[in-house]
């Protein structure tokens, strides 16, 4: 898969992704209007070319006092986030280019306000999103807010999971919209995010729901 080409349905109006992307800048808006007031801090894991949060920061009043980590294996989309980043003011954006999965790179920055899991648990195991989404709760503040993407056919447990884990449903995209977008907010105290840790290994949709020979493909995410 070529992560950089892919993020070129973006500038197709009314495509998946585009739809999509509307949806989760509405959510991280609106996380940002109950916000507290002060200096905020936004991790974004598998960041892309930072579309949603960039889009919504820059025209947000909240925007100077964001601080955010955007973290992005592929180069090119970390220079285009940086991009982006740069042409809208925002100096309080980081652009890490690095394996998102690695606690590491988010240490110096939790536990944040806005957590952003967008286009990353729909590559991911069911077993790898349960330990991400352990990990969110040494990630996101008390009172802090998950947004997150999964594809509707996989996401069925995803709100259940983050409810195990001390979080509250905010809002979750309707069955009738084939992709999954929610916001979860949370409500329990974080715990101290361990350095050198793994949260999860990246399988890719296309590899994770192959389907077996002789069965029906499935394109959506």
């Amino acid at each position: 898969m070529d992560w950089h080409t892919w993020h070129d349905a973006y500038d197709i109006p009314d495509s998946y992704l585009s739809r999509r992307l509307a949806l989760v800048q509405e959510r991280i808006r609106l996380a940002l209007d109950d916000a507290p007031p002060g200096p905020l801090r936004v991790v974004s894991l598998c960041a892309g070319q930072g579309r949603d949060l960039s889009g919504v920061l820059a025209e947000h009043p909240r925007g100077g006092d964001v601080r955010a980590r955007l973290v992005e294996l592929d180069e090119r989309n970390a220079a285009a986030a940086r991009r982006l980043a740069a042409a809208a003011g925002l100096s309080g954006v980081e652009v890490v280019v690095g394996d998102a999965a690695l606690t590491d790179h988010y240490v110096a920055m939790v536990p944040a306000d806005l957590v952003l899991l967008c286009g990353v648990l729909g590559n991911l195991t069911d077993a790898d999103t349960e330990r991400t989404l352990d990990h969110c709760t040494r990630l996101c503040r008390t009172g802090g807010t998950v947004v997150w993407t999964r594809t509707r056919h996989y996401d069925t447990r995803v709100c259940e999971w983050l409810e195990e884990r001390g979080f509250e449903r905010v809002w979750v995209t309707g069955t009738e919209i084939p992709y999954g977008v929610g916001a979860h907010r949370f409500t329990g105290e974080p715990l101290p995010l361990v350095p050198g840790q793994r949260m999860f290994t990246f399988v890719g949709y296309d590899t994770l729901h192959r389907p077996a020979p002789g069965t029906a493909q499935v394109t959506s995410r």
